[in-house]
């Protein structure tokens, strides 16, 4: 809305328009015209916001310019008076947020009481404006008798479905899962509901929302019934409990009314005590609804400021925070966004565009989050049906699916995981101790090392790899199944794959991926309830050993390494210590560094390649571990000898110039250094620059390198800039 207010007060044609933007609620109007006035230099000019009906007219009363905001509601007139025309210049911009609410109130009603015709918002604010373009924005779209958005603004200019939004990873699938305690509604009644009660009463006259509430009410008496809701809150935190264990996050429920919603709370603090605080800045649930003084004693405990209820919305927006569950009636079902929110249960009748708009709320990205999930305790799925009726086809097959896909999904996903370890027999982890399940893993590290190094690393043979993605499948798999009977009783199973995914990106090896695809907080919770330990770091006391220091590695230890069960462990173990020791010890030394790399990765590519086995590469690595140890024997520094190392790696330097002359351009090159680069040497190109010369001028004055070759002053540049970093 923005930027295409933007272009608008750009164009020359529209001879510089005003323009309005027009919400039904103050928040969304607060939250746009926030938005605005943070791009001035876009727009050109700062907007202005309506405070009250005058004020609104004043603004509007212009000849040019202009960014206006407003609620429709400022278009109300007076009983018996008519809204005044503002302008009849055709250069004004409405632009309508959530247009699928308020905008169809063209035709004349006449008051049973009073005989008073009277009309809706909509057809003030175009009486007011009769001559202005409206542009609709909305992510619900009404094709209803007497509602149809279409209708009203004309044809699609642009759609942006949910279809594409999940493809472009702005927004991630719908998941939906029926449960118990379903009512049945006659259908005369439930046809004779409006779609969300708050909602469609927003802009009703007092006697048309009382008749409605009525209606509304028989209703309420049903799905508020105690035996019922017993049911479903014992049901809900089953189901919750579940979800916590798979995916981190947190979870709303929605009720019919405000008197269900303070009985769900009642019985949820019952069940869980430490989730009741009396205090907002803690506590796990919390009810969020409207309210004052004259209701019920009950009820005053949940019934806040609007300060207080914005200090609430921050916390359970806030990640870290405790509060993980929210007890609504309609308050943050539109235009709150909080993407650490997975769970939506739903136990109050809703149609149309009103559930679209709650689902919604699970549907914004998260780091893994794979899906929302929408939980019906209520009996949405025909209603959800003829909801997304109005939708693409895509956005059919992307919103509302069915939950048994998913569990289905997963037991596919767990039998492929269970194929993989075909052969190695992990049944005492399923339902053994914490002992067992340490015990057994660096045997299932080793199954895994032991497979990769017997189909070799090339292609589609490629088992560690495999191995990965298929943990990862079947990780994400979990998640969107997570509180089905059929997933929760396979618990452990998952988390034994994800120990043994763990354990082997502690070492480094394609069986894990790096940092990013690492289980995320609640998995890894899973995890350690259920294997309680994945330090497989220190795989080699697992095995039995003590954790190797390099520098004294002995030839008694090597003797233990020959015995032990778990070769292929043992060289990824003695690969990623070595590794480590090598970035810590040749840091600052180019050369030094180039060489025992080289010398590492030659031996596991030989080893991988079956060129030699677990022992000889282990002998191999032992060696390096001494070399690397071995002080040099003279009286030069760390810093000195990785230059002289750069330098020496030049043949006719070595064979004309003599050991002593090498080192005392590694110290001039040190001093030089020490006096030319910064703390910030390696952001600032003019400091980098300075420090090349400085370089290649003293090699000159001393006739380095003597067969003039380009490569060894190149090599003498890159360990000046290595050792840089470090001073």
């Amino acid at each position: 809305m923005t930027f295409n207010t933007g272009r608008a007060m750009h164009l020359k044609e529209l001879e510089n328009p005003t323009v309005l933007v027009l919400t039904d609620r103050n928040d969304l109007d607060n939250q746009l015209y926030t938005t605005f006035g943070r791009c001035r230099d876009l727009l050109g000019e700062d907007p202005t916001q309506a405070d009250s009906i005058d004020d609104l007219k004043t603004l509007l009363n212009r000849q040019v310019g202009g960014i206006v905001f407003s609620t429709v509601q400022k278009f109300r007139p007076g009983r018996g008076e008519t809204f005044p025309e503002l302008t009849d210049r055709s250069n004004v911009i409405v632009m309508v947020d959530e247009a699928h609410r308020t905008q169809y109130g063209f035709d004349a009603k006449m008051d049973q009481t009073t005989g008073e015709v009277r009309h809706g918002l909509a057809h003030h604010l175009r009486s007011a404006l009769p001559n202005a373009v409206y542009v609709a924005f909305t992510g619900t779209p009404v094709e209803l008798v007497g509602a149809n958005t279409r209708s009203v603004f004309g044809d699609y200019i642009d759609v942006y479905d949910i279809a594409q939004a999940v493809e472009d990873g702005a927004t991630v699938p719908i998941y939906y899962e029926g449960r118990v305690a379903r009512v049945e509604i006659a259908d005369d009644v439930q046809e004779s509901l409006d779609e969300e009660f708050d909602e469609a009463t927003e802009a009703l006259e007092e006697d048309e929302a009382t008749a409605t509430a009525k209606k509304w009410s028989q209703i309420e008496k049903l799905v508020g019934a105690g035996p019922r809701l017993d049911a479903v809150v014992e049901d809900i935190l089953t189901h919750f409990d579940a979800r916590l264990e798979a995916i981190y996050g947190k979870a709303m429920i929605v009720c019919m009314s405000r008197r269900i919603c303070v009985e769900v709370y009642d019985r949820i603090v019952a069940a869980h005590p430490d989730w009741h605080s009396d205090t907002d800045e803690t506590g796990a649930v919390k009810v969020v609804m409207t309210g004052n003084a004259t209701d019920p004693l009950a009820f005053q405990q949940h019934i806040r400021s609007k300060t207080k209820l914005e200090a609430l919305r921050k916390r359970y927006k806030n990640t870290s925070d405790p509060l993980k569950l929210v007890i609504v009636r309609d308050m943050w079902l539109t235009g709150f966004d909080a993407p650490c929110m997975h769970t939506l249960y739903v136990d109050k009748p809703m149609k149309g565009h009103g559930l679209m708009q709650a689902i919604a709320r699970v549907n914004r990205v998260f780091t893994g989050k794979p899906a929302g999930l929408v939980v019906d305790y209520i009996g949405l799925a025909a209603d959800l049906k003829k909801a997304l009726a109005h939708y693409s086809q895509g956005d059919q097959q992307q919103t509302g699916v069915d939950e048994r896909e998913a569990v289905s999904a997963f037991l596919s996903a767990l039998e492929v995981a269970r194929g993989l370890f075909h052969g190695f027999d992990y049944s005492g982890v399923l339902g053994g101790t914490a002992a067992d399940r340490i015990e057994i893993l660096p045997a299932a590290a080793d199954h895994v090392l032991t497979k990769a190094r017997e189909e070799g690393q090339e292609g589609d043979k490629d088992f560690g790899k495999r191995f990965h993605d298929v943990v990862a499948a079947l990780a994400k798999a979990f998640k969107l199944a997570a509180g089905s009977p059929e997933t929760s009783k396979h618990a452990e199973e998952v988390a034994f794959f994800l120990a043994v995914r763990a354990a082997l990106q502690k070492l480094d090896v394609k069986g894990g991926a790096g940092r990013n695809s690492s289980p995320d907080f609640a998995i890894e919770q899973l995890l350690n309830r259920a294997v309680a330990s994945t330090e497989v770091v220190d795989i080699l006391e697992a095995c039995g050993f003590d954790r190797p220091d390099i520098s004294v590695l002995s030839e008694e230890f090597l003797h233990e390494i020959q015995n032990m069960q778990h070769r292929n462990l043992a060289v990824e173990a003695l690969k990623k210590l070595l590794n480590g020791e090598i970035k810590a010890r040749t840091r600052g030394n180019v050369v030094q560094n180039q060489k025992f790399s080289e010398r590492l990765t030659s031996a596991i590519a030989r080893y991988h390649n079956r060129s030699i086995d677990a022992l000889q590469v282990i002998q191999e690595l032992i060696g390096m571990a001494k070399d690397l140890s071995a002080e040099p024997e003279d009286d030069m520094s760390e810093a000195e000898r990785s230059f002289y190392d750069a330098l020496a790696q030049n043949d006719s330097a070595v064979e004309v110039m003599d050991n002593d002359k090498l080192k005392i351009i590694a110290a001039e090159l040190v001093k030089s250094l020490r006096e030319n680069s910064g703390v910030d040497w390696w952001q600032r190109d003019d400091v980098r620059a300075k420090m090349r010369v400085s370089v290649k001028r003293i090699l000159r004055r001393f006739g380095y390198p003597p067969d003039l070759q380009a490569d060894a002053v190149k090599l003498v540049i890159k360990q000046a800039e290595a050792m840089a970093r470090m001073m």
